[in-house]
């Protein structure tokens, strides 16, 4: 894996994540009809994703009361995590893989083992499903893609609720046989990446000919 320690939100940090398929999405990578064909969301993501690696730009992600919200958070939520637990994270930029296919952006590292992803409960519907329910399913393969492409041990998720001045840590480890489904599934879906790159990268060039041609 290669670090790009660049300012989040900066023009080379949104460069170098260009065309990645990235572990906040890996969920959507995965996910399936009951026939198991792509979903919607896989198509769109995978659509998104061609488009990048052919030179161009998906719509961009509206960033919405919540998700600001969970940026200002992440260092509150990062501090109480290392009161509570005595681990001393250590904050990190983005990752790719050396082909730049894959990309992941943990929320720290500690030692050489473990990895720290913070998850604000902004939404109430988030809060009674994540820490009343106990269902964190949601998370699971962007957790699952940090012990994968970072060889890591464990993942501290945090569930961090700052009105209610509460925090909730589920510690995920090791998992091979679902950390090895994880790896088919997405490498599966790279594979439908690169069919929608082709088809579009064929269908730019007909164009240009047919235009080059008719001038």
């Amino acid at each position: 894996m290669i670090e790009h320690d660049y300012e989040q939100g900066s023009e080379q940090w949104l460069a170098v994540r260009k065309g990645c398929i990235t572990g906040s999405r890996f969920k959507d990578c995965r996910d399936k009809l009951k026939g198991g064909q792509p979903s919607k969301a896989c198509i769109g993501y995978a659509m998104d994703t061609a488009r990048e690696r052919s030179g161009g730009k998906a719509p961009g992600k509206f960033q919405n009361a919540a998700m600001r919200t969970g940026t200002e958070q992440e260092p509150l939520a990062r501090r109480a995590y290392e009161r509570r637990t005595g681990n001393l994270v250590q904050e990190v930029g983005f990752f790719t893989t050396e082909d730049g296919l894959f990309g992941l952006s943990p929320d720290g590292l500690i030692d050489d083992v473990g990895v720290l992803e913070i998850k604000t409960m902004v939404s109430s519907d988030t809060l009674f499903t994540a820490v009343a329910e106990g269902d964190v399913s949601g998370y699971i393969d962007q957790c699952l893609g940090y012990l994968w492409l970072l060889g890591r041990q464990w993942v501290d998720l945090v569930l961090w609720v700052p009105d209610l001045e509460h925090m909730v840590i589920k510690r995920i480890t090791r998992d091979e046989d679902a950390i090895e489904e994880l790896e088919s599934d997405l490498m599966a879906f790279a594979r439908l990446v690169a069919e929608y790159e082709e088809k579009l990268r064929a269908a730019l060039a007909a164009n240009d000919e047919q235009a080059k041609q008719a001038a």
